[in-house]
């Protein structure tokens, strides 16, 4: 089965029936049971109404009465019947109601035992009692008799098939109640699925740009996951063309300083700048392609470890700068992990570290902030540099492409605002702000 709705109702439904079928098995014995019970004690009662109306004879022997208080043992085939003997069976006594029935239940039991036993004859179930009595005579002497006494349980049958019959009227009712309600549960309780599923869909049609609505909170992370991976597929799309304008835009200026020095004639020149300007559109090719290969929330869950990238690139850039001397301070807890992917990271941190890197005077601090909720999960990251910093009228201006605050250092403007898309796409934000350094602060929160 396809669906998840038919899956549930299925097997709700299986245990359902299982468990009103087991109940219905138990009830219906625990009515038999009892039923028998009941008859067993109307048997006693009719043994003990036999013992009250025994009278004695001459010799004070027992002997039972050819009339007796209770009608049915008067009256032909009434369904209960009476039997005594004893005295070694020299005294054998049959209730009116065996008249013209050959059968004999009586089995003979020592003073005071009873004996409950199920007899058939002609196709009719009895159920009997024989009971053994101790009687003393008037010369002293102990008799044993047997009393037993049957019953016709076509009766008791027919009340527990009508019992039977209302046990299965009331809990087939009940049962398709409770499925025609259990589906309208189901129904209910996985509406928010089929609304992802719509929602979806418009997405895809391009009615909407994200799942948006209030859904179950066990939905609220596939909600927020779905709409991180429509938003990563729309950022990387985007990054991929911006990244193509930005090559085109970097590589025009290098191309076109070699084609008017080849139309200028001078081959020592050409020479000149062709390996000046070959190695920096590499470089411009190369780091394009590393921007345009961040894929942002590709793989929720993946863990980076933060402390060790850092150190990696402290390493590199301390050789690069290495005539500037810059001390570099790293502040993060071992266990800080970035929730994300390590390219991504990679960028974020390479773009960032060397901008500071590149505008420090001989100071840089990066430090990290973990989230108190979960532990070891990178919650936000800050570096400071003791450079001149960052005017606050510039602030907003920075995070745009090609735009620079220092037109001196080398530079393409475009590595604040590459670390920013990838911020976003992780749906954090970065602040500008001035550290106590002196110089700029870039802080970047992530969603907590």
């Amino acid at each position: 089965m396809q669906s998840l709705h038919g899956r549930l109702l299925l097997v709700a439904s299986l245990v359902l029936a299982s468990f009103l079928g087991l109940g219905a098995l138990a009830l219906d014995q625990a009515f038999r049971e009892s039923a028998e019970k009941a008859l067993q004690d109307r048997l006693q009662e009719q043994v003990y109404a036999l013992l009250g109306a025994a009278d004695e004879d001459r010799a004070g022997r027992m002997r039972l009465p050819d009339n007796l208080p209770n009608p049915s043992f008067s009256t032909p085939d009434s369904g209960l019947y009476a039997q005594a003997a004893g005295e070694a069976g020299g005294y054998s006594w049959r209730s009116f109601s065996l008249v013209g029935r050959g059968m004999s239940f009586l089995q003979p039991q020592a003073p005071g035992q009873w004996r409950f036993s199920n007899r058939q004859w002609q196709a009719e179930a009895y159920q009997v009692l024989s009971f053994g009595v101790s009687w003393e005579d008037y010369q002293g002497t102990e008799l044993v008799y047997t009393l037993a006494v049957a019953q016709n349980t076509h009766a008791m049958e027919q009340q527990v098939d009508a019992f039977r019959a209302r046990l299965l009227y009331w809990l087939g009712g009940v049962s398709l109640l409770l499925l025609i309600a259990q589906g309208l549960v189901l129904g209910w309780g996985l509406k928010p699925l089929r609304r992802v599923a719509a929602d979806l869909r418009r997405v895809e049609s391009g009615e909407v740009d994200t799942i948006a609505g209030r859904y179950p909170t066990e939905l609220k992370g596939l909600v927020r996951n779905l709409n991180a991976l429509i938003q990563n597929g729309r950022a990387s799309r985007d990054r991929y063309r911006n990244s193509l304008g930005d090559l085109a835009h970097s590589l025009k200026t290098p191309l076109t300083l070699l084609q008017g020095v080849r139309e200028s004639g001078d081959c020592e020149r050409l020479q000149e700048v062709v390996a000046e300007q070959v190695p920096r559109m590499d470089e411009i090719i190369q780091y394009q392609l590393r921007r345009a290969a961040a894929s942002g929330c590709s793989a929720p869950g993946t863990l980076v470890s933060v402390l060790p990238m850092v150190r990696r690139l402290r390493a590199t850039l301390d050789k690069v700068y290495r005539a500037k001397g810059v001390d570099c301070r790293i502040v993060i807890d071992k266990a800080t992990r970035f929730h994300g992917d390590e390219a991504d990271l990679m960028e974020l941190l390479g773009n960032l570290l060397e901008n500071a890197y590149k505008y420090a005077r001989g100071r840089v601090r990066v430090s990290s902030r973990l989230d108190p909720r979960n532990a070891g999960r990178l919650l936000q990251l800050e570096l400071e540099d003791d450079g001149p910093g960052i005017p606050a009228g510039k602030r907003g201006q920075v995070l745009n492409r090609g735009v620079r605050v220092d037109q001196q250092l080398p530079g393409q403007g475009i590595g604040l605002s590459v670390a920013n898309e990838i911020i976003r796409l992780y749906g954090g934000a970065l602040e500008i702000g001035e550290s106590d350094l002196g110089g700029a602060l870039v802080r970047v929160r992530f969603q907590d």
